[in-house]
């Protein structure tokens, strides 16, 4: 196994696994790891690929969980964002969006930890917050923490939380992956790799399962934050 291999490996595993676990996060656990082998463009369209099979298998298993309602409000402007967000990965470097990203979802967490109370959003700001999860999803693949503003404000439990995370990161990888293959980021040579991959990533969906079950809810609201703390900081820095 070379080292390429190893890296794509190992930063699917890991973001997979705490995908798996917590609903979001694969991509900005995974995409730091693959940026050691490869460049931002083709580790996009690694992650894309497999959100794909975790999507059909996740959202099989969790869709009775999800907030259809919900979802519903979040699927046009989501869908926006994901295609202005993919034509700017294919012209540009928008390090500076990343970094953007990375201060808001610091600023969330503090802010989120300072108050401590739930609170929802308007209608105004569920589109407004979907439509830069898309954008930053077909990017970075790194939307999940502004779904998670919104999810996280307008869901019951952490499993109707983390089944509707599921459900809109499905939603926007659907509309990505045709739109990375049309700007010419995803390609067939990536599929090779791919297939060398996936032992790792079935691995990674099985033991996430796993912990799901047996780790304690109230831990793993609290992971949910801190995962989006770290995440940030990694944006802002990397």
């Amino acid at each position: 196994m070379d080292i390429f291999v190893l890296i794509l490996a190992v930063g699917i595993f890991v973001g997979f696994f705490v995908q798996t676990i917590l609903g979001f996060g694969g991509a900005l656990v995974a995409l730091p790891i693959l940026l050691f082998a490869m460049p931002v463009p083709e580790a996009i369209a690694y992650i894309s690929i497999f959100y794909v099979f975790s999507s059909l298998y996740l959202m099989r298993k969790e869709w009775e969980y999800i907030d259809k309602n919900l979802l519903k409000k979040m699927t046009v402007s989501s869908l926006i964002g994901v295609a202005i967000g993919v034509i700017l990965l294919s012209f540009a470097k928008p390090l500076l969006l990343k970094k953007a990203l990375g201060l808001f979802i610091i600023l969330y967490v503090v802010y989120k930890l300072k108050a401590n109370t739930s609170f929802r959003l308007s209608n105004s700001f569920q589109f407004v917050f979907s439509l830069l999860g898309g954008f930053f999803s077909g990017l970075f693949s790194t939307g999940g923490p502004l779904y998670v503003v919104v999810v996280n404000a307008s869901t019951p439990s952490v499993h109707t939380f983390r089944a509707t995370m599921f459900g809109i990161l499905a939603l926007v990888t659907f509309a990505r992956i045709p739109l990375l293959i049309a700007g010419g980021i995803l390609h067939i040579e990536q599929f090779k790799y791919t297939l060398m991959t996936l032992p790792f990533f079935a691995m990674s969906l099985f033991l996430g399962k796993w912990v799901y079950k047996v780790i304690n809810k109230e831990f793993l609201s609290k992971m949910i934050m801190l995962i989006l703390l770290l995440s940030g900081i990694v944006l802002l820095i990397k």
